[in-house]
């Protein structure tokens, strides 16, 4: 049986355009998504990041969610120490409530933001990723049929929204495990230990309320397009924005430069060539044979496909492409 696919939308805001075009496109892309068959559509939250538009990550969800009818929509992930967990339950109720059945919330312990917009975002000073454990746990309970807890989420309470835990890391593997949550790594940006991660997940998992075993989802690149010469100029756009994020310039999603690769240093390279480790790109051809090749080694049970490329229409074509690879890898 082939693996559900997914989406990971960063709502990239691309050079020359806004935040408003960029949440119109999002709405396009859903809608495509979910006539292609994609099961979720998730939104992750950064903060003070110039190319991405989905800061708010629970309002552009009901920009999404209301436009669309079936596919399931989320958070990749909320960056759980911003916030209070009360707030969240009821944005996610909220959210509940509106889409009933659509809606996950994917949980990261990362401020997705530098340290001074992080200060920002979380007024208290002490406030400490330390405390994602217990965070976790409570807003599960407010999220609940019978919380423990005094005060109640409303809306919020019953609406029991799936949680996921979101990791880059051995850390967010343990904790899912433990507590018996599907676990999201973001192999898309950081492999470098998806596979130890997803070892020690599976082997750890407690069965749980919500989940009786485990299950993995991996991010994963795909610059999908009708030659592999295309692809892989269209591919340049991500790479120049991660390279400028890595250098501490993070800027709006650039337009595609011929032989950029040619034209940075051994180090940015070798960066790139680390973060890319788990990306297709290419035709139609070559892109189904990596995925394969992919699916084949670390056994997922989701993929979520990300496509940071310049061009709406090149990157509708792209996850196209994929929707179309995915039916033949049956």
């Amino acid at each position: 049986m082939t693996i559900p696919f997914s989406v990971l939308d960063l709502s990239p805001i691309a050079e020359g355009s806004n935040a408003a075009t960029s949440l119109r496109n999002t709405l396009d892309l859903a809608q495509h998504a979910e006539r292609w068959g994609f099961q979720r559509y998730w939104l992750a939250e950064h903060h003070g990041m110039p190319g991405i538009a989905s800061a708010a990550t629970a309002v552009v969800m009901a920009h999404v969610a209301g436009g669309t009818t079936t596919i399931r929509v989320g958070a990749g992930g909320v960056m759980l120490p911003n916030h209070s967990p009360l707030v969240i339950a009821e944005q996610f109720g909220t959210l509940a409530a509106l889409h009933p059945g659509r809606i996950d919330l994917g949980l990261g312990r990362a401020p997705g933001s530098d340290q001074a917009t992080m200060r920002a975002l979380r007024r208290r000073m002490d406030a400490s990723a330390d405390e994602f454990p217990q965070d976790v746990l409570d807003l599960q309970d407010y999220l609940s049929d019978e919380p423990r807890q005094q005060i109640k989420a409303v809306p919020g309470q019953g609406s029991n929204v799936p949680l996921w835990i979101l990791g880059s890391s051995l850390y967010g593997a343990q904790l899912a495990a433990h507590f018996g949550l599907p676990f999201a790594f973001a192999s898309h940006f950081a492999p470098q230990m998806m596979m130890q991660a997803v070892s020690l997940y599976r082997a750890n998992f407690q069965p749980s309320a919500q989940l009786q075993k485990p299950y993995v989802m991996l991010g994963y690149n795909v610059f999908a397009a009708d030659s592999d010469e295309e692809a892989q100029f269209l591919s340049t756009s991500m790479q120049q924005a991660f390279v400028n994020l890595r250098s501490g310039h993070p800027t709006r999603l650039p337009p595609p430069k011929a032989g950029y690769r040619q034209q940075i240093g051994s180090a940015e390279s070798a960066m790139l060539d680390s973060v890319l480790s788990c990306s297709a790109i290419g035709s139609p051809h070559t892109v189904e044979s990596q995925l394969r090749a992919f699916i084949a080694s670390t056994r997922p049970d989701e993929l979520m496909i990300t496509s940071q490329i310049f061009e709406h229409k090149a990157r509708l074509h792209s996850y196209a492409l994929t929707s179309e690879i995915r039916a033949r890898l049956g």
